[in-house]
């Protein structure tokens, strides 16, 4: 979407980004001129000429429509009073399986009943085929689809356990490598399989605690929601709360990923043993916490937000909605005509009447788990509009902020 507007106002985004086009490298821009800034808080349609050097911003001053144009000129870009914004972020994407379904190596699976189940299913078989070139021709058109889409920075969450041992990750770091002049990827060493599993849960705990012994990993998550019972799911969170004090790390957990009202949710556990691990006393200010899907919190009266905004208090605690996944995971009936209830995370009213802090982001793309959408974040802002019954202004803008940060 980025891509395809830019282009209609004559700036190359692909060859920008190559730093093939003459005169527009992203190291030899010098002047961006003739562009509208919303961020600076006009609303009166005052264009601008934004000055680089060194890297970074210099000066920004109003465009006078007058002046005899410099665009021919090496190293200018005119807007054309185009907009000129913030760059975008993916908050929470698995770089290792992405564009399973598209592939020619995995054409056999195939989508059948659509469920988490299955889901699990084909990438666990997609898994065991997993190898280098196919793990970095698969991320490498991630990351280049989501420049070219204005995200700079992403969470990549990339998967190790005994069957990807530590494949996935060392491509994942290769690829951090490669993009670090045009994205910033922070890497997630990521247990999504059971951790407590009585036959492999044991060699999976040490496979997490190895990788996360790499410079190049910045997060450990987990998946809490697929042990097979709440005192393994417990384990989970308290393992991984460890982990992540003992080696400065941040945290991320998949939580609560249902719409069962029976069923407690675990975020109260995960409040409750963070403050039990003394994790404001002990974690580096850096040190957040993302909690990602939460589903079943979409069941909460006003009661229960105000108690989780209460009890989160000064916790550095971040939450992730999912929705092109959560739409197509949640609310699937086990009759035909039965109420298909669907949920993802209430993101606008999270942030303006509790005062939480919430990002919105891709998840998955192109696999079992997630087989719809796009990488371009403004195309999930825009669906929000309708998902989150969101038309104002005010609204647009909170959710273009929620795809742009990193908590």
């Amino acid at each position: 979407m980025a891509a395809a507007y830019l282009a209609q106002h004559g700036i190359d985004l692909d060859s920008i980004i190559a730093g093939d086009a003459p005169g527009t490298s992203l190291s030899t821009v010098s002047l961006i001129c003739n562009v509208l800034c919303p961020t600076l808080g006009d609303d009166d349609g005052t264009a601008y000429d934004i000055t680089i050097e060194n890297g970074g911003v210099a000066s920004i001053v109003p465009h006078t429509h007058q002046q005899l144009s410099t665009s021919h000129l090496p190293g200018v870009i005119d807007g054309q009073c185009g907009l000129l914004a913030p760059s975008l972020c993916h908050a929470h994407v698995h770089l290792d399986k992405c564009f399973l379904l598209q592939d020619p190596k995995y054409s056999d699976l195939q989508i059948v009943k659509g469920d988490f189940a299955e889901a699990m299913s084909l990438t666990g078989q997609a898994k065991q085929r997993f190898s280098e070139d196919d793990l970095l021709r698969r991320g490498r058109r991630l990351i280049e689809d989501s420049t070219q889409a204005g995200v700079t920075c992403m969470r990549a969450f990339i998967e190790v356990d005994e069957v990807a041992r530590m494949q996935s990750l060392n491509a994942g770091m290769q690829l951090k490598e490669e993009f670090k002049d045009q994205c910033f990827i922070q890497i997630c060493a990521f247990a999504q399989l059971p951790v407590y599993d009585d036959s492999n849960g044991d060699e999976r705990r040490k496979l997490i605690e190895e990788a996360i012994m790499n410079d190049a990993v910045e997060v450990i998550g987990a998946t809490p929601y697929v042990e097979d019972s709440l005192e393994k799911m417990k384990g989970c969170v308290s393992w991984a709360i460890a982990l992540a004090l003992k080696h400065k790390l941040h945290l991320d957990f998949h939580l609560d990923y249902n719409l069962d009202a029976e069923q407690e949710p675990l975020v109260w556990f995960v409040i409750s043993e963070l403050r039990q691990q003394r994790w404001l006393e002990t974690a580096l200010p850096t040190q957040k916490i993302c909690l990602g899907h939460c589903t079943r919190l979409t069941l909460f009266s006003e009661d229960d937000w105000t108690r989780l905004a209460d009890e989160i208090g000064s916790l550095p605690i971040s939450f992730v909605g999912l929705p092109t996944s959560d739409l197509f995971m949640m609310g699937r009936p086990k009759d035909r005509g039965s109420q298909r209830q669907r949920a993802t995370l209430q993101l606008p009213e999270m942030v303006q009447q509790y005062g939480l802090n919430c990002a919105m982001s891709i998840n998955n793309i192109g696999n079992a788990f997630t087989p719809w959408g796009t990488v371009d974040p403004l195309a999930l802002a825009s669906l929000g509009i309708g998902v989150y019954q969101s038309g104002t202004k005010s609204d647009a803008e909170l959710l273009y902020v929620s795809c742009g940060r990193l908590y």
